[in-house]
């Protein structure tokens, strides 16, 4: 019952499963609209500009309508500072109030570091997911060398079984062949698994679930190019970066909230309006000379702080210290994305000359493939030695095509600290 139960269940998500094959482009513009960390950090995003209206609300006017209705038995007092009303209406609003002034520049600057925090999550997820798809490509295309190579040391343990049953072979070479086989059948097993599993993290960073795959198709495709030199990727990084950028503007929102700080000291001039009507049940006929039933006031609060107390100059203090900690996170960055840049070039020269020798390994393999089947049809080689040398090929462009995507990779990761990456991929044809 239980096993029934398994099986239906494996069934039903098999249906629900679906394949979307997809280009590097596409992968790469799919991910950018639908990536989960994308669309959270758009909501921090929105978050940051609705501070801003929240910051503003003091300075346009804030109108409460109510009523204070109460009967009044002998003087007539005043109810929470007003007087009982059938209706009263309060108005409020700032009018110089520096330290919020500085908080509504904050809250600007805050924004803008916002979007400079989509657009570096945004190239962040972009070389995620580049990498995703090239690990996924490569999977699938040194998976189908592997089976390839399995079917070869298949023909091969058939022949040394053969020589072993005639006794031109020692049982020994037959256990190799096992061996050979078996370690075949575990690389392509294990290539499989590695791309199912590349497949499946690059369709939920794309937003689908987790039973959806995304599968590469086969495409022509040429590898990115790279700055004209290595001082000028640095320089653009350096001039273009968004994670420098956010934190110049982490030290700008700071340098605000300091001088908003600093002016708690300062006077401040609110609006205040209020109006009441009166009810002529509350005795003001018994007690003043004169009763209105509609009164109102229209004026300014001035207040002038004369001690502020320790708190402003320990939150100023505070401030200066978040501030050097910025600037020295700036400092460290910069050096970093420097050096991240250098060692980005290295990879790339040192992937190129791996990618130079595969080839040139490649080239021999084929040769000699070629040379032992010319032998085979002239009857100095055997099929054994035919098969052997096809395997020797396939592991030959295993190494070719994994020197080919180290090249591609390393081109990526230079495109992603200069932050060229997206553009690179949209100019993909």
């Amino acid at each position: 019952m239980f096993r029934a139960k398994f099986l239906f269940f494996a069934l039903f998500s098999l249906l629900r499963a679906e394949v979307h094959p997809m280009t590097l482009r596409q992968a790469v513009e799919a991910g950018i609209r639908q990536n989960p960390d994308i669309a959270l950090t758009r909501l921090d995003e929105e978050k940051a500009r609705q501070a801003v209206r929240v910051a503003r609300g003091p300075f346009t006017p804030r109108v409460t309508v109510g009523s204070g209705l109460a009967y009044s038995d002998g003087f007539p007092l005043s109810i929470e500072g007003s007087a009982p009303s059938v209706v009263q209406g309060q108005a409020a609003q700032y009018l110089f109030n520096r330290p919020q002034s500085f908080a509504v520049a904050q809250a600007r600057e805050d924004a803008r570091g916002a979007s400079l925090a989509v657009v570096s999550k945004r190239d962040e997820v972009a070389y995620r997911i580049a990498s995703l798809y090239l690990d996924a490509e490569r999977a699938a295309r040194v998976g189908a060398l592997a089976r390839k190579d399995t079917e070869s040391q298949e023909k091969v343990l058939e022949t040394v079984r053969a020589q072993v049953s005639e006794g031109l072979a020692l049982p020994l070479a037959e256990k190799t062949a096992m061996y050979n086989l078996a370690r075949a059948r575990q690389i392509a097993d294990g290539l499989d698994d590695d791309q199912a599993t590349a497949e499946t993290s690059l369709a939920i960073g794309l937003g689908f679930s987790a039973e959806d795959r995304v599968r590469p198709v086969d495409e022509q495709r040429t590898a990115p190019p790279l700055p004209q030199s290595e001082e000028q990727a640095i320089q653009s990084a350096l001039e273009s970066n968004k994670d420098l950028r956010r934190l110049e503007s982490q030290i700008v929102s700071k340098q605000l909230e300091r001088r908003g700080e600093r002016a708690a000291r300062l006077p401040r001039v609110d609006l205040v309006a209020q109006y009441g009507l009166f009810a002529k049940f509350n005795n003001y006929q018994e007690f003043f000379q004169k009763f209105q039933r509609n009164n109102g006031q229209l004026g300014v609060s001035f207040q002038l702080p004369l001690l502020a107390g320790t708190g402003v100059g320990g939150q100023v203090a505070q401030t200066e210290i978040d501030i050097s900690h910025l600037k020295l996170e700036l400092s460290n960055t910069r050096n970093r994305l420097a050096a991240d840049l250098q060692q980005s070039f290295r990879e790339v020269r040192k992937a190129g000359t791996g990618a130079d020798i595969s080839r040139l390994d490649l080239e021999v393999a084929r040769e000699q493939l070629s040379v032992t089947l010319a032998q085979m049809q002239e009857g100095r080689a055997t099929m054994r030695q035919v098969e052997e040398a096809r395997i020797l090929e396939n592991q030959k462009w295993i190494a070719f095509y994994d020197a080919q995507y180290s090249v591609e990779k390393a081109r990526w990761n230079v495109l992603r600290l200069t932050g060229d990456l997206v553009a690179s991929v949209e100019g993909m044809r």
